[in-house]
């Protein structure tokens, strides 16, 4: 297992830095900087200290920390989602208007 702990590991030490690139540059929020970093954390921690799950997952009422792990993440994913759609939907609520503004624009031009 140390082998994937080591690859898991660089994969995340690379998305911390993309992080950090984004978080320095502006295109990123405070607030979504420490989720992300602390979710990623998290990771790290799950990875090498694998029984930290199984210790939560007892106290949940949870079977088995893996378990607990696809639990959260289906969550998370679903957050995610639920976040997306109500992006895409103002954005198109958006793109309505200057659609609309554009074409009362051009009506009134002829």
């Amino acid at each position: 297992m140390i082998y994937l702990q080591i690859i898991v590991s660089l994969f995340v030490v690379v998305i911390l830095y993309k992080l950090f690139k984004q978080r320095q540059g502006g295109k990123l929020s405070t607030s979504a900087f420490l989720i992300w970093f602390l979710l990623w954390l998290a990771v790290l921690v799950v990875f090498w200290q694998p029984e930290v799950t199984s210790y939560l997952a007892n106290l949940l009422g949870i079977g088995r920390g893996a378990d607990l792990a696809i639990y959260l993440s289906i969550l998370v994913i679903f957050f995610i989602l639920f976040r997306i759609y109500i992006r895409l939907s103002k954005i198109e609520s958006q793109i309505t208007k200057v659609i609309r503004k554009d074409a009362i624009d051009n009506v009134k031009e002829k």
